[in-house]
């Protein structure tokens, strides 16, 4: 699940669960869900193992919701994305050494690609996390650059602007540790841009954290003091986020 924000149009469900869920309130946004569905239980695990990743608690949670989602699971489509999902809350494990699980992480992706069609609307997510793992497990920033372009492309081709905010950011990222600084900025900037359009608050702040590095000052500091107020108005969310807020060492010029 990566999800599309809402339009007036929206099922006033899917509605309640963007909003919460934009709001680092994955848990409620999880009860509102219904159990006994494959659609239902694997939006429940897709949630709950995105509060992992942003607040690195919850893993039993998304543990035990994960395992109803898959006895659910009957046709290809629901076995691939169950397997994308057990992918994501093991690599997400292994990121915040709660425990390592990359092994799990590749083969549960690797699953999910043999389940999900060339060309099928999710697989612009799963390339789009074989590229975290590539780029942040294995450290392979080529093969990490591939797998966000294609999920880049999927997220066009069947619109779905939070991915691409993500892809935006991700790919910017690279361009930035290349020394591409005015690739990156545009990165950012769309990537901040698509957030802010979605209201997607808990991905904002990282976005604003990411421009500031490739900004000037005065704009850095006031991109990163913007990006700490919607980090403290969230309680703290995402929890990795405190590191890259913390101003840099006098003498040493931004990004």
């Amino acid at each position: 699940m990566s999800g599309n924000g809402t339009t007036a149009g929206d099922d006033p469900l899917q509605t309640a669960v963007w909003r919460l869920r934009s709001r680092a309130c994955w848990a409620d946004a999880a009860a509102l869900l219904p159990v006994d569905t494959p659609a239902g239980a694997l939006q429940r695990a897709s949630l709950l193992v995105e509060r992992c990743l942003y607040t690195e608690r919850g893993w039993q949670e998304a543990e035990d919701a994960l395992r109803t989602a898959e006895a659910l699971a009957h046709t290809d489509e629901e076995r691939g994305a169950a397997a994308c999902e057990r992918g994501q809350l093991a690599y997400a494990a292994t990121l915040h050494r709660v425990r390592d699980r990359a092994d799990e992480a590749r083969a549960a992706l690797g699953r999910a690609a043999a389940l999900i069609a060339p060309g099928a609307a999710g697989r612009a997510l799963l390339d789009f996390r074989r590229g975290l793992l590539a780029e942040n497990l294995t450290h392979a920033p080529q093969a990490a650059r591939a797998a966000y372009r294609r999920a880049h492309a999927g997220a066009t081709a069947h619109p779905d602007p939070l991915l691409l905010s993500f892809t935006w950011r991700h790919l910017a990222g690279l361009a930035l540790r290349d020394g591409e600084l005015k690739e990156a900025r545009h990165g950012f900037a769309e990537s901040l841009r698509i957030l802010e359009e979605l209201g997607y608050l808990v991905g904002t702040a990282p976005a604003l954290a990411s421009l500031a590095q490739t900004e000037p000052e005065p704009e850095a500091s006031r991109l990163r003091e913007e990006a700490g107020r919607l980090y403290r108005l969230l309680g703290g969310v995402p929890t990795w986020l405190a590191r890259q807020l913390a101003p840099p060492e006098p003498g040493v010029a931004s990004a």
